[in-house]
C-alpha cells in the first residue's frame, strides 16, 4: 500500500481528466495519475510497461508532465518523453515506438487555466469506467511501486515524415492555403509540414504561446475563425484551416472566408472514404472464389 489520494471529481471525465490548474487540477494530482495509470497498464499483463508522455504549449504543462512522469516512473514505467507537441503525435509515438500506452497533457480546446490529460492503452482509448478506476486505485493507495526509468525522445520529424507522405502522391501545386495554428502546439509541425508539401502556404499565430494571445483556441466557435476569414479574403486563398490547442479537432472555412461546418466536412471526406471502400469492395469481388471459401 502507498499513500493515498483523492481527485476533485469534476476532473474525472468520460473521455479524459481536464480541469482548472490551481483549483481542481495540480501537480500532485498528476503524479498520481501517472502511477495509477502504470499501475492499470501493468496490471493487464505488462510488466515494466514502456509508456509515451507528451505535452501541449499551455504555460502549466511542463510542470504538469514533470510530476506525471515522476508518478509512472514510481510505478515501475519506462517512460519516454516526447516533448511539446499536438495530441496526434503521442497517438503516432506509441504506435511508432510499439509502446505499451501514451498519455498526453492538454487542456484541448479549453481555456488558457484549463488542463488535463488524454491517455490510451496499447492502440485504444482509455475512457469511462478506466478513468474512474484511476481514482479508486489512487484513494484506496493500491499503487504499483518500482523502479522505473524515463528517456527522451525526438519523434517530431518522424511524425512529420508519416503526415507528409499521406500526400506525396496528390498534385498540390495549385493550391493555395491559410493555416492558423492558434498559439497551439500545432504550430512546429504545421510549420514543418507546410514546408515540404507542394501550394501555396500562408501561416498566422503558428508560434507556440500558451496564452493564446490571437484568440481563444476552438476553432469550432465561429469568432475564433475571424482573424482566418479574413487571411483567406485578403489573400485570395482557397480555403483556411484552424487548429485548436492541441492540434486533434479543426475548423475550416473556404475561398469565400464561409465556415465549412463539421458535418459538411464529413460530407466531404466520406466522398472519398466511400469512393475507396468501394474500389476495395470490387477489387475483392473480383478475385478468384476460392479465396473465400471456408475450410
Amino acid at each position: 500500500m502507498t499513500e493515498r489520494h483523492r481527485f476533485n471529481r469534476s476532473i474525472l471525465r468520460e473521455y479524459d481528466v481536464r480541469g482548472v490548474v490551481g483549483e481542481t487540477l495540480g501537480a500532485i494530482d498528476a503524479r498520481y495519475l501517472g502511477q495509477a495509470f502504470v499501475t492499470i497498464v501493468t496490471r493487464l499483463g505488462t510488466a515494466k510497461p514502456v509508456i509515451c508522455i507528451g505535452y501541449d504549449g499551455r504555460l502549466s504543462s511542463p510542470a504538469l508532465e514533470d510530476a506525471l512522469v515522476d508518478g509512472a516512473t514510481r510505478a515501475g514505467a519506462e517512460v519516454v518523453r516526447i516533448g511539446c507537441g499536438p495530441t496526434p503525435m503521442l497517438y503516432f509515438a506509441v504506435n511508432h515506438l510499439a509502446a505499451d500506452g501514451g498519455v498526453m497533457v492538454t487542456g484541448s480546446h479549453n481555456p488558457a487555466a484549463h488542463n488535463g490529460f488524454k491517455l490510451m492503452v496499447g492502440r485504444k482509448s482509455f475512457y469511462g469506467d478506466s478513468i474512474l478506476q484511476l481514482a479508486q486505485l489512487a484513494e484506496a493507495g493500491d499503487l504499483e511501486i518500482g523502479a522505473g526509468s524515463c528517456r527522451d525522445c525526438d519523434v517530431k520529424e518522424a511524425y512529420v515524415d508519416r503526415v507528409v507522405k499521406d500526400v506525396s502522391d496528390a498534385n498540390l501545386s495549385d493550391l493555395s492555403v491559410g493555416w492558423d495554428a492558434g498559439n497551439g502546439a500545432a504550430g512546429d509541425v504545421m510549420q514543418r509540414i507546410t514546408g515540404r508539401i507542394g501550394g501555396r502556404h500562408v501561416l498566422i499565430n503558428e508560434v507556440i504561446d500558451g496564452t493564446f494571445p490571437a484568440h481563444h483556441p476552438d476553432p469550432t466557435e465561429p469568432r475564433n475563425l475571424l482573424q482566418l476569414q479574413d487571411l483567406v479574403r485578403q489573400q485570395k486563398l482557397d480555403l483556411g484551416i484552424a487548429f485548436d490547442g492541441d492540434g486533434d479537432r479543426i475548423g475550416a472555412v473556404d475561398a469565400s472566408g464561409r465556415i465549412i461546418w463539421g458535418d459538411q466536412l464529413l460530407a466531404i471526406l466520406a466522398r472519398d472514404v466511400l469512393a475507396d471502400g468501394q474500389a476495395r469492395r470490387s477489387l475483392q469481388m473480383s478475385r478468384p472464389a476460392k479465396f473465400y471459401s471456408i475450410g
